[in-house]
């Protein structure tokens, strides 16, 4: 009787535990089969910094070449490249560039270019002459994209053909600094601007002896990507061949496989389409659908007809999905899997409710940093979940900081005070040898800043992410804002000082002081400026108008202008931005001048309380 009890006692047992495990620990099975991927990555990525001749992307690439030669690795409006194409094309594209006079394998080398096969092929091409390259925002003209260009010390810029004119605007500039400058196009009567697009119809295939990129570590920096600062242009962040590698694991690790089909829509000039669509696809061996840019309209059309089963997304993508009309066949398509940032708690609701039972896997990274969170999980409006070993791994924690000082809180022995759960705090992590900053090129000052000292104890160094984090109870991490000087926009992350630089370079103002504001309905923050105008001068919306589309790309252009007195600074004569902020572009708060950029008037036009509250209600979309 005693052992049918015990028997009885150990099978209920059994049962409870699973059950009792679930309601104390609801996400701990998760947590271990999140453990079980990092370990699988970690050994993928160890094994692979062992082999011998060096293994890098490039190697990867033609492992899947090897394996399915004739399988789709690009679509592109309508026409398909295999992998044994590619891999022929990117050869042909690397002899070509051999050829030139002004090029030597392992030099860097610029590329200028949109969303289109080209963009791959040269970049697999330069991976095989042993060449870094520089990933230019193909919205940038004149001064930023000399900056940019300058920034990496490129001996060669390669140019989608219709960028030409932006091209011509700096010619004189790399002309006097002896750069080649290669446009994709087949002729060019333009002095200094060689075609390139014939040479490589006409180069050979065959393949480049890999001493070509026998130099390479893993400390070789493989790609600069352009990420705006607190001050500044923008900066060249360092990704190195290690870091790359590393990269290597972002899709295969959320459950991407050579049977899936990728929607990229996102700019290959930007760590998202570059890192996770491109390289990410590489890994896995899926078919790349590519688009020249996002379309709200055409998205789930392409979903349909190309049977893709994984989209990348950032949080604007998704709003604007859910701000279409909606049709009866929205849940008729083979998406499996969303892969992104940035996504509203509201829209990921509406997102699910609306295209079906779509794994939304929100993440959290930087181009340059150093640590990066993973929803796992799911969980509505987390970016990721803090678990023990993901901490032990890439130490972090989040400090106190005051937002009025624009600086780390700091105790009376000069360490930084750690936030409690559930308040928000500034992300900072560890730099180690497993988590290193690598930094930005040319750029030591803006390195060092990034960099934040005696955080939790005497010479600790850690890694200053500028953006503020808070951690629940159930250990989900939430995005709350960024801080300093640079607000995001329309996915871009915009620096206020470079957009000051440029509108005091006109002719009527003095002073900018520029800021991001909040606006409902929006991701992110818009633009705006508070400005002064020159003594003797008047303020001309035309003219701002006409200098602003000049200099800047769409989503840094100041969307509000106020025009003031005097820009307010502080005793050490830094601007002052939150009561401006605060104040945001209401009318009915602000006393002085507001204008709003009116495109189809081509100038800034007064704000009226009438468009101010259209903004408001959410009749006016900007």
């Amino acid at each position: 009787m005693m052992e049918i009890y015990l028997i009885s006692f150990i099978l209920a047992s059994i049962l409870i535990i699973p059950f009792a495990i679930k309601t104390l620990s609801p996400y701990l099975w998760l947590d271990i089969l999140y453990l079980k991927d990092l370990l699988r990555i970690l050994v993928t990525f160890m094994s692979r910094k062992r082999r011998r001749p060096f293994f890098f992307v490039l190697d990867r690439f033609l492992e899947q070449t090897s394996t399915h030669p004739d399988k789709p690795f690009i679509v592109f409006e309508n026409e398909h490249f295999s992998y044994s194409y590619t891999d022929r094309r990117s050869s042909k594209t690397a002899n070509a560039l051999l050829a030139q006079p002004g090029y030597k394998a392992g030099d860097t080398v610029a590329l200028f270019m949109g969303n289109e096969p080209a963009f791959m092929f040269t970049w697999l091409a330069l991976a095989k002459l042993g060449s870094p390259v520089a990933l230019l925002n193909h919205n940038i003209r004149t001064k930023s994209l000399l900056h940019c260009f300058n920034c990496c010390k490129a001996k060669v810029l390669i140019a989608a053909s219709e960028l030409k004119d932006a091209v011509e605007d700096v010619l004189p500039d790399l002309t006097e600094q002896g750069v080649t400058v290669l446009l994709m196009t087949k002729h060019s009567d333009t002095p200094g601007i060689e075609s390139f697009s014939d040479k490589v119809d006409k180069a050979s295939d065959c393949q480049l002896p890999r001493s070509l990129r026998s130099h390479i570590t893993f400390k070789s920096p493989a790609v600069y990507i352009y990420t705006s600062g607190t001050t500044g242009l923008p900066k060249a962040a360092v990704v190195n061949q290690n870091r790359l590698l590393t990269a290597l694991a972002v899709l295969a690790s959320n459950g991407v496989t050579s049977s899936d089909v990728i929607y990229l829509n996102l700019p290959l000039y930007h760590t998202a389409g570059f890192i996770i669509g491109f390289i990410g696809s590489i890994e896995t061996g899926s078919t790349i659908i590519l688009k020249r840019k996002f379309s709200a309209s055409q998205f789930w059309d392409d979903c349909r007809k190309h049977s893709v089963t994984v989209v990348q997304y950032i949080g604007e993508v998704m709003r604007y999905l859910c701000s279409t009309p909606k049709r009866e066949n929205e849940k008729d398509h083979k998406v499996k899997l969303a892969i992104g940032n940035g996504i509203r708690a509201e829209v990921w609701r509406e997102f699910l409710n609306r295209f079906g039972n779509i794994e939304v896997r929100e993440f959290y990274a930087s181009t340059e940093g150093n640590v990066g969170f993973v929803n796992y999980v799911g969980k509505i409006g987390a970016i990721g979940r803090v678990n023990f070993f993901h901490q032990k791994l890439f130490p972090f924690t989040l400090i106190k900081y005051d937002t009025e000082r624009d600086e780390p809180i700091r105790d009376a022995n000069g360490l930084c005070v750690e936030s409690p759960k559930g308040e928000t705090g500034l992300l900072v992590s560890k730099i180690t040898d497993i988590a290193p900053f690598v930094g930005y090129a040319q750029n030591e000052e803006q390195t060092e800043r990034k960099k934040l000292h005696n955080v939790l104890k005497k010479g600790d160094l850690y890694f200053n992410s500028g953006d503020l984090m808070r951690i629940d109870k159930d250990n989900f991490i939430y995005f709350q804002d960024r801080v300093g000087d640079t607000f995001r926009w329309k996915g871009e992350n915009v620096a206020t000082n470079e957009v000051s630089d440029i509108l005091t370079i006109s002719d009527c103002l003095k002073e900018a002081n520029v800021y991001g504001v909040q606006v409902p309905g929006h991701e992110g923050r818009i633009g705006m400026a508070a400005v002064t105008v020159k003594e003797g001068s008047q303020f001309d919306g035309s003219s701002i108008y006409n200098h602003v589309v000049s200099y800047l790309p769409s989503y840094a252009r100041p969307r509000f202008i106020r025009i003031q007195n005097a820009v307010e600074v502080t005793g050490t004569f830094k601007q002052m931005k939150v009561k401006l902020v605060e104040e945001s572009f209401d009318p009915g708060r602000i006393q002085d001048p507001l204008y709003i950029l009116d495109n189809e008037e081509k100038s800034y036009i007064p704000l009226t309380d009438q468009v101010y509250g259209s903004i408001i209600s959410g009749n006016i979309k900007l």
